[in-house]
């Protein structure tokens, strides 16, 4: 009894030697380092997106058969870039440092990354600028959390925080853009790296305050669809079906993009030939359906509204996936998530044309998720998005069509660094 007393009379001299601390609020040192990170990436993202409007608008007033010359103008100017400048790599690149770069990302081909990007959007091309954000502003929490001296998962968390801005200043969804940077880097069946959660929603918020204040964009419900009532409680049976049939166009869009992939692979050529051939084939593409033109973040509207035929709406979807697919392999950089919504609506719109009985909501919203979870495997991401983005506010049925395109997609993944392997 006597020796454990000594002890307790021990602990307490000991904390009556350290200072008095008095902290009555749960954020730290590394609260603001994530909202610093927010602020400086909604800085980043808003910068970045209005002069991707400006050139947008300026390489606008190529059209008819200038779009062609236009687009190998502008992809033979992006090859020049990378070559010259530095290969700013793919999504799998970012992915894998992440998980086996202790989570750094390295900011020294940043201005190739943007440069072509930018050149690559602006002209036509079919993928949107969330992947050159996410690179970007995720090297930048790299780069913030050295500057701090961070290491570990305090790093790597930096990093995964930096690219949650990046998706939620072009998403406009702070929970949606955060889930999304987590699960893109999953581990099998799994998020990862549960750690980044709050240092992700932090940076989130922050970012997406000040890329609205400087875009002054109206952010939220970004693409309307027709009312929907829950009428029937089989619908997500409705959705699990639709998903199914988009499913398999997600399939289709991996067995096109691998299959550029090996012909442009067997090109051996330098960078800037394969971005003018593509851009040649992507402004033929265009001048025969100039809706498949750019990454469709205001298409997708247009499609909505219009009143194609079911002819038009099938030579839409094909062409619009082949354009994604060279656009991907060709060496052009960007995101293709919003043009795999696009591809989505476009499916959705078709099978309403067979089955006008059920809800064109339901319909067209089963199909973004679906198809976007077979290719990305992200589903609790893809229905918290779509639900921000159409204002589809029920849940289940977006839930139920991700989870079905998540589970059927191919066992190989369209990323191939989301494969299995040692964290």
């Amino acid at each position: 009894m006597k020796l454990k007393r000594k002890r307790q009379l021990v602990t307490y001299l000991n904390l009556l030697d350290q200072p008095i601390q008095f902290n009555p609020f749960v954020f730290s040192r590394k609260f603001l380092l994530w909202a610093l990170l927010g602020l400086l990436g909604g800085f980043i993202a808003g910068l970045y997106w209005i002069t991707l409007e400006f050139l947008t608008h300026q390489l606008a007033f190529f059209q008819g058969w200038l779009v062609i010359p236009t687009m190998a103008i502008c992809g033979l100017l992006a090859g020049l870039v990378i070559h010259f400048i530095g290969d700013p790599g793919e999504i799998q690149l970012i992915v894998n440092n992440i998980r086996f770069n202790k989570g750094k990302l390295d900011p020294k081909n940043n201005p190739s990354m943007l440069l072509s990007s930018l050149l690559c959007i602006s002209s036509g091309g079919s993928l949107g600028p969330e992947a050159p954000l996410v690179q970007v502003i995720g090297s930048s929490g790299t780069w913030l959390g050295k500057l701090f001296r961070l290491k570990g998962e305090d790093l790597r968390s930096m990093s995964i925080a930096g690219m949650a801005s990046g998706f939620t200043a072009m998403f406009g969804a702070p929970l949606g853009g955060s889930l999304f940077a987590l699960e893109i880097l999953h581990h099998e069946h799994a998020v990862e790296y549960y750690k980044a959660i709050m240092p992700a929603f932090v940076a989130s918020c922050f970012s997406y305050v000040v890329f609205a204040l400087i875009t002054q964009l109206d952010l939220g419900t970004l693409w309307i669809l027709p009312s929907y009532e829950m009428l029937d409680k089989f619908d997500f049976l409705y959705a699990v079906f639709f998903a199914i049939i988009a499913t398999c166009f997600g399939w289709f869009f991996i067995f096109c993009t691998k299959f550029l992939k090996n012909l442009f692979q067997k090109l051996h050529v330098p960078i800037y030939i394969k971005t003018l051939i593509g851009g040649i084939l992507l402004g033929i593409i265009v001048y025969y359906v100039p809706i498949t033109r750019y990454f469709s973040h205001y298409e997708l509207s247009t499609l909505l509204t219009s009143d194609f035929s079911i002819q038009m709406l099938i030579a839409i979807l094909f062409l619009k996936i082949l354009a994604i697919s060279v656009t991907v392999t060709s060496g052009w950089r960007g995101g293709f998530i919003i043009p795999l919504f696009f591809t989505g609506a476009t499916l959705g719109l078709i099978i309403h044309h067979f089955i006008p009985s059920i809800s064109l909501s339901l319909t067209i919203v089963s199909c973004m998720a679906a198809i976007n979870a077979c290719v990305t495997r992200t589903p609790m991401s893809t229905t918290i998005l779509l639900a921000t983005l159409t204002g589809f506010s029920y849940f289940i049925p977006i839930l139920f069509a991700s989870l079905t395109g998540y589970f059927l997609a191919p066992k190989i993944p369209f990323i191939s660094a989301q494969m299995t392997g040692e964290g």
